[in-house]
This record gives C-alpha cells, structure tokens and sequence, in this order.
C-alpha cells in the first residue's frame, strides 16, 4: 500500500485530502502537518512513499522544502496549491525543482470538489507518482475513475493521400510526467532552424503558456503555445494548450494548428494520440514522432498511425525516462522504429530529417 502525506497549513484541507486518498483502497495518508518543519520531523519517523505539499505555509515556503526534500532524500512530491491556478510560474519552478506534478487544491466549494473529477485527478497524481524516478536535484498516471474516450471521438480515422513533395517535414513529440526537463533538454541541442516542432506535454490548463515562454527563454527555438489557423513553420515550436486537443491540418503544402474542444483522450486533453493521428493524416512519411517519458499509454496508438503512414518514429529508453509508461507502451506495440536515450535523440533526429 502506498503512503501519502500531506503537509497544508489548513486543517479543512488537511481533512479534504485525507477523505480523498482514504477513498482509494490502494494508497494511506501516514500523517499530515501544517507546515514543513512539523513534517519533517514526523516523516523521518516513517518516510512516506509520495509527499502532496502545499506552496504557502509558514516556517518554510512548500518550493523551499522541496528543494530541500530533492537535496537530502529524493521522494515523489506533488504540488497541491491554490497558486497552481492564479501563478503559473510557481508551477513551473516547482516542476524544475523536481515536483513529480502540480495540481490544483480548491480555494471554494469544497462539497462539489468531493464530487468532480479532480478527485480522480488527485489520485491519478499520486499513483503516477509512485512509479515515478526521483532523482537528486534534477527534473524529475492510470487511474480507474475517469471515463475512457478514444481519438475517434475528437478525430475519426480516414484514409488521406500523402502530402506533395514540396511539402517540409512536421516534427511531432508526445510527453507526460517528467516531460518538461526532457523537452527542455532536447529543444536545447536541436538547431533553430529545424522543422517545425508540434508538442503535446501533459499539463492543466493556464500552465502551458508559461511552459512555452520558459521554452522560448532557455532554448534556440521560437516557442509558442498553439492557436487555431497557425501556420506552421521552420524554426518554430508549438505547444498544445492545457484542456484542448491541437491538431495539424494540411491546405496544400501548408501545414496549420487546430485547437479543439472534446472529451478526454487516453484519459487526457491535450491528447498525445489526437495530435499524433492528425500529423499521420496530414503530414504523412513527411513526419517524425516521438514519444517521450510519462505514465500510461498515450501516444502509443498514434505514433504507430505515424509509423504505418510513412513516419520516423523513435521511443525514449527506459535509461532515461522519469516513468517509463508511454514509450514502453508504444515499444510494445511496435510503434517505435527506434529506441534512444534522451541525451542521443538530439543526433538521431537530426540524422533522421537528413
């Protein structure tokens, strides 16, 4: 059984949390504390397996401890904060700071919270978190409630000629848990001038622009979170926006974004097997995917659309994957043409696009 504890400076939330992972037959809270030092002492009696840690607390700020806990005894942790919603940045240094996931905790409504979906979501994080590999001071899903929705839903399967020659080449990469050092790290050694770049990483919604912008920040590329009626184009990455699918078009030897609206896919939105259908549709042999570390299986379909449309496919090995879920999901399938770690994708790629 798996063994959570929850540090939040609110008893009320301390409670909520405790009700929700008691719930699940498979996970225990082992204790709560309302702020890091209490916690501390506590955990190093009995070391939990998974942390949830609130972001503001007295004594010690929550990213302060996390860094602390990522220093002397690397262990899952999930962010579980009201400024996960109102400051992206927050949620994004957590996540550089090693936090396995950010979600957020309500701010009202309490009742309600009981009865949605993001209690599924909350379990979903710390199973995930469980399979997770922490590492020391670096970067560091499947749950059972949710209902499950195919891509046929938000993109039915068709029959679609390859695209003319003129046509340029789409690079397309799917992520999850563990995914935005990973992306970071290889968008870092890709030259500017690559073909476009289309990403799906897992994330809620309001976190992907600033994901983007820390992207546009720290690597060669001009990154963007994806619109609607964007056209595509060398040099340029685009990010799916959290809580919509994005989609690849082609009008000619053009190729646009499509952000749409629809269920869950794989159990998310952005959908790795969404996008990845559309570029085998659009882009066709033109196309590269690849699918890199996080929980579950989605991508895993789609890149084999990819691969039996034309495409180059490569999978991350488990050497370097964070949770080696998706890609190993997609090996088994037979989706990957190639398997790499995550410091040789950079060469493969590159030698891959000629």
């Amino acid at each position: 059984m798996t063994s959570v504890f929850i540090i939040d400076d609110s008893a009320l939330m301390r409670q909520v949390m405790s009700e929700i992972i008691a719930h699940e037959r498979t996970l225990m809270v082992s204790g709560t504390a309302p702020d890091p030092i209490i916690a501390e002492r506590k955990m190093n009696l009995n070391w939990p397996d998974v942390i949830l840690l609130d972001v503001e607390m007295p004594k010690m700020n929550g990213i302060t401890f996390l860094k602390k806990i990522m220093q002397e005894r690397p262990t899952p942790v999930i962010i579980c904060s009201a400024l996960a919603q109102e400051k992206t940045t927050t949620a994004m240094e957590a996540l550089a700071c090693g936090a396995v996931d950010v979600i957020a905790k309500p701010t009202h409504g309490l009742g309600d919270f009981l009865h949605s979906d993001s209690v599924s979501q909350i379990i979903d994080a710390i199973k995930g978190a469980t399979k997770a590999k922490v590492r020391q001071l670096k970067y560091l899903e499947e749950g059972s409630f949710r209902e499950l929705h195919t891509t046929e839903e938000v993109l039915p399967a068709h029959k679609t000629a390859q695209p003319p020659d003129s046509a340029g080449k789409v690079i397309a990469i799917g992520a999850s848990t563990g995914g935005t050092e990973a992306i970071a790290r290889l968008l870092q050694q890709l030259p500017a001038l690559s073909p476009p770049i289309v990403i799906v990483q897992h994330m809620p919604g309001k976190f992907t622009a600033a994901f983007a912008q820390r992207l546009n920040d720290i690597t060669p590329h001009n990154v963007e979170e994806g619109q609607t009626a964007t056209r595509i184009r060398r040099g340029h990455v685009y990010i799916a926006p959290g809580g919509q699918h994005m989609l690849v078009k082609r009008q000619g030897s053009d190729y646009y974004l499509e952000i749409r609206d629809g269920p869950l896919v794989s159990r998310h939105k952005p959908s790795v097997d969404v996008l990845f259908r559309s570029v085998a549709q659009s882009v066709g042999n033109h196309a590269l995917g690849i699918i890199l570390t996080g929980m579950g299986n989605d991508g895993a379909s789609g890149l084999l659309e990819m691969k039996q449309k034309g495409a180059v496919t490569f999978a991350e090995s488990e050497s370097s994957c964070v949770v080696f879920g998706m890609p190993k999901e997609a090996i088994a399938r037979g989706a990957a043409d190639k398997i790499y770690a995550l410091s040789n994708l950079p060469y493969q790629i590159q030698k891959a696009l000629g």
